[in-house]
């Protein structure tokens, strides 16, 4: 059987005025499966990111999703496709509330976000898909609070609310877990294991027990190319990968 792969690049490379950020990145990622980019600081995952979203042009390669070369498609081309990106910097609005928050999100994606003057049926109608969002990451019991206040767990949860919202095929995310404690850890590992059903996760993540307990593939960069590939077993024995890490061979 064919293996359904939903994004692929080949020969992805980014050079900084003669510097590889990237370099020959060849990526495939499995259609229904949770993916992760690993690798030391400055390997190039967020490069990577900002190349498949399209915030950067590569300087050579290509990037197919659903078979299709999207390579120099804009940003937005690329969302509406199903590409959608979140986290690493919070993409909430602050004084908004956590509902508020979602049916933007819902608007953007229903074409309406400057009909001001739409029925208030229409946005109940929208109140109603956000309340279920956000039930669907357990914060149904936030609903009308201002989302400064939200404890930095719940604020995650929101913004992958505010990404499904988007309903995407592809969820690219970025370092889900940075600056997390234990408890909203082990919360926002769950979700992403909740959300991932009927889509594929890529995610770029520096805490090494969530890639263990979620991913089915990792690809492990070093200096912009790929250093190891496979499931968390076997890359997370690979002298290569732990000299990386720790600096010593194994």
């Amino acid at each position: 059987m064919h293996d359904d792969f939903i994004l692929q690049t080949t020969g992805l490379t980014k050079e900084f005025k003669g510097f590889a950020a990237v370099q020959d990145v060849n990526l495939k990622v499995q259609r229904g499966h949770i993916h992760a980019l690993i690798g030391p600081n400055g390997a190039g995952k967020t490069t990577v990111f900002n190349l498949l979203t399209k915030f950067l042009q590569p300087t050579h390669g290509r990037i197919l999703f659903n078979d299709i070369d999207i390579t120099r498609e804009q940003p937005a081309q690329i969302a509406r496709r199903g590409v959608v990106r979140s986290f690493q910097i919070s993409a909430t609005f602050p004084h908004l509330s956590v509902l508020e928050n979602v049916r933007v999100a819902l608007q953007r994606q229903t074409g309406t976000s400057f009909h001001f003057w739409r029925s208030e049926r229409s946005l109940s109608r929208l109140n109603d898909r956000a309340v279920e969002l956000l039930e669907s990451v357990d914060l149904g019991a936030y609903v009308d609070a201002v989302t400064m206040e939200l404890p930095y767990g719940r604020k995650r949860a929101l913004e992958i609310a505010t990404t499904l919202a988007l309903e995407p095929e592809l969820m690219l995310l970025d370092e889900p877990t940075q600056g997390m404690g234990h408890e909203d850890v082990d919360r926002v590992v769950e979700l992403i294991r909740k959300v991932s059903a009927g889509r594929t996760i890529l995610m770029v993540e520096h805490n090494l027990s969530v890639v263990e307990t979620l991913s089915d593939v990792i690809t492990v960069l070093q200096r912009g190319s790929v250093l190891a590939e496979g499931p968390y077993d076997v890359v997370s024995k690979d002298p290569r990968v732990l000299e990386a890490y720790v600096g010593v061979a194994a």
